[in-house]
C-alpha cells in the first residue's frame, strides 16, 4: 500500500514537472519566436551599424543586472524561501515575507537607477571601453542607456511577483510576461519608417514601456490569485536579511554566463564596428532552444525540488533532478548540432535582408555555431545550479562561477586575436562546459547527483544520434537540390535558404525521433 502511494506521488510529481515545464516552455517559445521577428526587423532597419552597436550596449546593460536582481540570484534565493514559508507557515506568513522583500527591493532599485542615470557618462567607458575610438557610439550608447536602464526596476519587481506565482504552481502568467517586451519592441521597429525619431531612441523607449507593462501584468495576476502585496517603507526584517544573505553570493553563481557575456561585450567594443551586433544576433538565436528547454525546466524544477528537500524526500528529489536533466539533454543536444550545421542558411534566412548585408551574414553565422556548441553545457549547468539553490547553497556556485569567469577571460584573450568575435563566442561555450562539469562533480561527491550507467548510456546514445543527424542534415542540401531540380539552392537567395533550413530541420527531426525511438531513448525520457 505504501509502495503504491509512493508510486502515485512520484507519478504526480513527474506530471506536475512536465506540465509546468510545458507551460513555461510553451509561452517562452511564443516569446522567443516573437523575439526572432523582433531581431529580423531590427537587422532589416538597423543592420550591423553604429546605432545597432550602441543599442546593443544599452539593451544588455540593464539585462546584465537583471540576472542578479531578477531571474538570477534573487529568484534562486527568493523562491526556495517563499516556498518553504508557504509549506511550513502558510500563505499569510509567506505573503508577509514577500511584501517586505518587495518594498526593500523597490526602494533600493529606485536609488540604484537614479545613481546610474546620473553617472551614465562615467559608467559607459567601463561597459564598452573600445567605443572611445568612435565618439558617436559613446554618445548614442549613453543616451540609449539612460532611457532603457529604469527597465531593471520594473523587471526585478516583476521577477518577485513571478516567483510567488511559480511557488503556488501558477506558471502561465509569468511565462507570458516576456511576450509584452517583444510586442512593444516590434511596434517600435515598425514605426521607424514613419517617424523622424532616431531608431535607437525609439527602440530604447519601447524597452522602458515594456517594463511598466510587464510589472502591471504580473501585479494583476498576483491579485487574482490572492497574492497582491502593497508597497511599504522598507524594513530589514529577519526574513529579508536571510534573503539578502542568500542572494549576495548567488549574484555571481547565478549570473556567471551574463558576466561572461559582459566580458565579451567589453572586449568586443575594441573590435571593428558591427562585431557587437554580430554577437548580439547570434546570441539571440541560440538563446531560443536554451530558454525553451533549459530555463523552462529550471523555472519549473526549483519550487518542486525545494519542497522535496524541505520534506526530506531525497530519493524523489534525485529522481526528479535526473528526469529534468535527461529531458533537457534530449531536446538540446540535437538543437545544438542543428544550429551548428544550419548556421549560415539560418542567419541568411532570418537576418540577410535590408541593412544586414551578405558580409554581415558571413560574420554572424560562425558566431552562432560557436555559441551553439555550448548549448548542452548551458542547460546542464542550469539544472545542476537549481539543485544547489534548492539546498539553499549559493556559495558553491559562486566558487565554480569565479573559475568559469577566469577561464572565459583567459580563453577570450587567447582566441580573440585570431578569431575576433567568433573567438569570444567560442570562449563562452568552453567555459560553460567547465562550469557544468565542475558543478556535476561536486554534486556527485555530495551524493546529490547519481551518475549511473543508465544515465551515461543515455547521454552517449543521444550524442551519437545527434551527430549522425548533423551529418545527414549537412548532406541533405545536395539531395534537396536534386529533388527540386536545383543546381545550387544558395543561388535562389532566401528561397534557397528556406529550402535548406526547413528541409534540413524536417529530415533531421524525422531521423532523430525515429532512431531515438528504436534505441529506446524516448522511453527513458518518458519513464
Amino acid at each position: 500500500m505504501k509502495t503504491k502511494a509512493l508510486n502515485k506521488q512520484r507519478s504526480l510529481n513527474q506530471m506536475n514537472l512536465f506540465k509546468a515545464a510545458t507551460t513555461v516552455g510553451g509561452w517562452t517559445a511564443v516569446s522567443r519566436f516573437l523575439g526572432m521577428l523582433r531581431e529580423m526587423l531590427m537587422s532589416h532597419y538597423m543592420g550591423a551599424s553604429v546605432i545597432s552597436d550602441a543599442f546593443v550596449v544599452a539593451f544588455k546593460f540593464p539585462n546584465f543586472f537583471r540576472r542578479f536582481f531578477a531571474e538570477g540570484a534573487f529568484n534562486a534565493a527568493f523562491v526556495p524561501q517563499f516556498a518553504g514559508k508557504l509549506t511550513e507557515d502558510g500563505l499569510p506568513a509567506a505573503k508577509k515575507m514577500a511584501t517586505e522583500a518587495f518594498s526593500v527591493m523597490a526602494w533600493f532599485l529606485f536609488g540604484f537607477v537614479l545613481f546610474i542615470e546620473l553617472l551614465t557618462p562615467f559608467v559607459m567607458p567601463l561597459i564598452a571601453p573600445g567605443f572611445s575610438s568612435t565618439p558617436e557610439r559613446v554618445e548614442l550608447a549613453t543616451t540609449f542607456t539612460r532611457i532603457t536602464f529604469p527597465y531593471i526596476l520594473c523587471i526585478s519587481l516583476t521577477a518577485l511577483l513571478a516567483g510567488m506565482l511559480n511557488s503556488v504552481e501558477r506558471f502561465w502568467a509569468a511565462s507570458a510576461a516576456p511576450v509584452l517586451l517583444n510586442i512593444a519592441m516590434i511596434i517600435a521597429l515598425l514605426m521607424i519608417p514613419h517617424t523622424t525619431i532616431n531608431s535607437g531612441t525609439l527602440l530604447s523607449i519601447s524597452v522602458f514601456v515594456a517594463g511598466v507593462l510587464q510589472l502591471g501584468w504580473l501585479y494583476f495576476a498576483c491579485a487574482r490569485q490572492g497574492l497582491s502585496i502593497p508597497l511599504k517603507m522598507p524594513t530589514l526584517s529577519p526574513d529579508v536579511r536571510q534573503l539578502v544573505k542568500k542572494m549576495i553570493p548567488g549574484m555571481i553563481g547565478a549570473g556567471v554566463m551574463q558576466i561572461n557575456l559582459l566580458i565579451d561585450l567589453q572586449l568586443a567594443s575594441f573590435l571593428p564596428v558591427g562585431s557587437m551586433s554580430y554577437l548580439y544576433y547570434a546570441d539571440r538565436l541560440y538563446q531560443l532552444p536554451m530558454s525553451i528547454f533549459g530555463v523552462a525546466i529550471g523555472t519549473a524544477l526549483l519550487p518542486s525540488l525545494s519542497k522535496l528537500w524541505r520534506a526530506g524526500d531525497k530519493n524523489e528529489a534525485l529522481r526528479l533532478q535526473n528526469k529534468a536533466l535527461t529531458f533537457a539533454l534530449f531536446m538540446n543536444m540535437p538543437a545544438a548540432i542543428g544550429l551548428i550545421v544550419l548556421s549560415y542558411p539560418l542567419i541568411s534566412l532570418l537576418f540577410g535582408h535590408g541593412q544586414f548585408t551578405a558580409a554581415d551574414v558571413a560574420q554572424t553565422a560562425p558566431t552562432l555555431a560557436a555559441f551553439a556548441s555550448g548549448l548542452p553545457a548551458y542547460v546542464a549547468a542550469k539544472v545542476f545550479a537549481t539543485t544547489f539553490f534548492s539546498q539553499n547553497d549559493t556559495r558553491t556556485p559562486v566558487i565554480v562561477g569565479g573559475f568559469a569567469i577566469l577561464g572565459n577571460l583567459v580563453l577570450n584573450l587567447c582566441l580573440m586575436p585570431y578569431l575576433l568575435h567568433v573567438g569570444l563566442a567560442l570562449s563562452t561555450s568552453l567555459s560553460a562546459y567547465g562550469q557544468a562539469i565542475a558543478l556535476g562533480i561536486i554534486l556527485y561527491k555530495r551524493d546529490l547527483f547519481k551518475l549511473n550507467w543508465d544515465f551515461v548510456n543515455f547521454a552517449v546514445k543521444i550524442t551519437t544520434i545527434s551527430l549522425c543527424m548533423g551529418c545527414i542534415v549537412a548532406y541533405a542540401p545536395n539531395e534537396l537540390s536534386s529533388i527540386f531540380g536545383l543546381h545550387n539552392p544558395q543561388t535562389l537567395g532566401h528561397y534557397g535558404d528556406a529550402i535548406l533550413v526547413l528541409g534540413g530541420c524536417a529530415i533531421g527531426s524525422l531521423f532523430y525521433l525515429t532512431i531515438s525511438h528504436l534505441c529506446g531513448t524516448i522511453k527513458i525520457v518518458q519513464r
